[in-house]
């Protein structure tokens, strides 16, 4: 790939999550692609300091605001819009959002790498306006909102138009992307730094959650079992949801909110089951806990059932609800579990498989890019102007 030029495409950089850690191994792989975003808080990523991070006008909102860009989705689209891509052979969008909606010109190959079609357009709005959790809803926006998620889902269908290639971070995204996209995704499993854990000498007695507190990541269910089970509980993660967990939550429960790496290290080697109440499209925490050498409690729906192994590296709990995972807490034995077994299986998804895979996949894309534009060229030249079909790539 010497002498292509990349550029990397991420839908925001505010906080630092799962997909801002494949931003990074990204990064490593391309070390002089600029990375064009719509805002970014260069404090939250230290680790983006010798980047260079191009951004949108929406850099220019107050800082506030930026930590509030999820309101703004229309103003999203016109920024990845904007920018200019002219001058890139390969251009990576790794995104869950408007990312992949960057207009490239028809020499170069565009490559999403996708965490999942926008949940909240393709089939999440109803079960928003359904949910408690998610709090009231002024009446004039009940009313608008699904007019407006309607025009925001034709956008992302026609944004992923412009995309030559699909890669999902899972099985479970890429089904996703073929039923709402009619597309097909290859599989290349999101990275998981399996370097910073490792089994610690013995184990207490606490469970644990780890993710941003919000609604859709269900640790209302786990709190409502953990205080009827009177088990001890470690939540560790801030988020929109807090507040209202530490009002419904028992004395067994811990609130950490944001830890240091060591910490959570320690956090995870040290607890008897790590939970996962959520669906997710695919779910980095449970395979770092693995990795610390500890088995996952884990709603069976998702990208869960692809990473963990049922009866090896965890168990399923059948319903999002307490009861079922009451249920499943009181017939779990940790003493069952190989410490061993549980790291092989997380790295299996490490970060050096998932660079070596991306790597070769975008290689393979490129060269498959440049053959197809030189034989629809020497086609042009011996075809009739009348009779020349473009056929997408």
């Amino acid at each position: 790939m010497e002498g292509m030029k990349v550029a990397l495409v991420h839908d925001w950089l505010t906080n630092l999550a799962g997909a801002e850690r494949v931003l990074m191994a990204l990064h490593e792989i391309f070390p002089d692609a600029p990375i064009y975003t719509s805002v970014y808080i260069p404090e939250e990523f230290p680790e983006l300091a010798g980047a260079e991070v191009r951004t949108s006008f929406l850099q220019r909102l107050p800082s506030a605001m930026k930590k509030r860009h999820q309101a703004f989705p229309f103003l999203r689209n016109v920024a990845f819009e904007l920018f200019d891509m002219s001058e890139f052979d390969v251009v990576i969008s790794d995104c869950h959002a408007e990312a992949k909606g960057v207009l490239t010109q028809p020499d170069t190959l565009h490559i999403c790498y996708c965490y999942t079609p926008i949940r909240y357009y393709w089939g999440g709005f109803n079960q928003y306006l359904a949910n408690p959790r998610y709090g009231p809803l002024n009446p004039v926006v009940k009313l608008v909102m699904p007019y407006m998620v309607n025009y925001l889902r034709l956008w992302d269908r026609l944004a992923a138009d412009r995309v030559d290639v699909f890669a999902a971070t899972c099985r479970n995204v890429a089904k996703r992307v073929n039923k709402y996209y009619r597309r097909d995704a290859e599989v290349i499993y999101a990275p998981v730094n399996t370097s910073w854990l490792e089994p610690a000498s013995a184990v207490e007695d606490y469970y644990l959650i780890v993710g941003r507190q919000i609604p859709y990541k269900r640790t209302d269910v786990a709190i409502e079992a953990f205080n009827r089970l009177g088990l001890p509980l470690k939540v560790v993660g801030n988020g929109s949801e807090l507040e209202a967990l530490k009002e419904m939550a028992r004395p067994n429960v811990e609130f950490l909110g944001r830890v240091s790496d060591a910490e959570l290290a320690e956090l995870y080697a040290r607890c008897r089951g790590f939970l996962f109440p959520q669906e997710e499209d695919f779910g980095l925490t449970p395979l770092e806990a693995m990795a610390a050498g500890r088995p996952v409690i884990a709603y069976r729906a998702g990208g869960a059932l692809e990473t963990v192994v049922e009866g090896k590296t965890g168990v399923f709990f059948e319903r999002q609800d307490a009861e079922s995972l009451m249920e499943a807490v009181r017939a779990f034995k940790p003493e069952e579990f190989d410490a061993a077994t549980l790291r092989e299986q997380a790295k299996r998804f490490d970060v050096a498989n998932f660079k070596k895979n991306m790597e070769a996949f975008v290689a393979s894309e490129w060269h498959r890019y440049q053959e197809r534009g030189s034989s629809e060229e020497t086609e042009a030249q011996t075809t009739s102007p009348d009779r020349y079909i473009f056929q997408r790539y």
